[in-house]
């Protein structure tokens, strides 16, 4: 070889280094932020984070090429600021966030990472999206009930309970969507010849006094909308509900395997299954504001036998022939 080649060669070689140095980079790792409601040592809230990662997983986002951060409100509205700052601070790529109140305060203090919300029911109400169909800005996601859902859990209560008169409303005005699920349920309730009472609680002691009060109410019941304060202290709720002897249809079948009568709700762990979809899909490329809003698709009838015979109800057989599980 001469002088001439083996430069020449040199050169060639030398050329190519930059370009193998930068197909040898690895991957930058994407950042998800998660911001849910429920406290991290509930065990519901860790399956439908595990649905979460599973469907992360089915779409090529192993471990090694995400890292999620996750942070939990406990219920606690108030930590609603505080936790959105720390998370906004994070700088993720992409932030899932679970129930109506979180990701309104999420959307008040940044509108410019992209949103993937679950567990909401009234996104357009609440002024997160524009439409449905074409959200617009920076959040899109899954729906956790339409209004509709109060009139099926009141039809239900009348059923079981044909004598009912009254059904209490139950729950943390700052912590769910509280007004539109109310709202949904007034516009019903004539129609069962059912008067609907208002009974916003915020902590462990009000929801105490609050069923006490019920139970001097004759022949009243008990609907709970989706939040998490009230999911938070589920297993006080049933076993007040049982001793008072109040008919109550829960917003998730965790309530009925904890001992409550029965209830009517959406497959959860699917909900963020289906979330971790658009965060794939952000994570391609695609924007918040393109994707429409998904509505829930798998939705269950749970009966808890026991729970019945204790409040002295007799089950139709209509309504334990379209239970999808009945407990005994």
């Amino acid at each position: 070889m001469t002088r001439r080649d083996l430069i020449a060669l040199l050169g060639s070689t030398a050329a190519t280094w930059p370009l193998r140095a930068r197909a040898q980079q690895p991957e930058r790792v994407r950042r998800i932020g998660v911001l849910v409601g429920s406290s991290k040592d509930d065990p519901e809230m860790q399956a439908r984070l595990a649905g979460f990662r599973q469907g992360l997983e089915s779409r090529g986002w192993s471990q090694a090429r995400i890292h999620i951060d996750t942070l939990f409100a406990a219920g606690k509205a108030d930590q609603f600021v505080m936790l959105a700052k720390e998370l906004f601070a994070m700088q993720p790529d992409v932030i899932l966030a679970h129930s109506t109140p979180v990701v309104v305060t999420l959307k008040r203090e940044n509108r410019a990472i992209p949103i993937v919300f679950v567990s909401v029911s009234d996104p357009v109400g609440s002024g997160l999206v524009t439409s449905l169909a074409r959200p617009g800005g920076n959040m899109t996601g899954v729906l956790q009930y339409e209004a509709g859902i109060t009139g099926k859990w009141l039809a239900m209560l009348k059923e079981i309970a044909p004598n009912l008169t009254h059904a209490a409303f139950l729950g943390n005005p700052k912590t769910t969507n509280y007004d539109f699920f109310l709202g949904s349920a007034e516009a019903v309730a004539p129609s069962l010849a059912i008067e609907m009472v208002p009974s916003p609680v915020e902590n462990a002691a009000e929801i105490e006094r609050a069923l006490e009060t019920l139970a001097r109410v004759p022949h009243v019941g008990v609907l709970l909308p989706p939040d998490s304060t009230t999911l938070l202290h589920r297993d006080l709720i049933v076993a007040l509900a049982n001793r008072y002897r109040l008919p109550a249809v829960y917003p998730f079948r965790v309530f009925v395997t904890a001992g409550g009568l029965m209830s009517y709700d959406t497959d959860q762990v699917d909900l963020f299954r289906q979330a971790a979809f658009y965060v794939d899909r952000i994570m391609r490329g695609d924007k918040a504001a393109d994707l429409p809003v998904q509505a829930p698709t798998k939705y269950h009838t749970i009966l808890n036998l026991k729970a019945a015979k204790a409040l002295g109800l007799d089950v139709p057989p209509t309504l334990l022939v379209r239970a999808d599980e009945v407990i005994e």
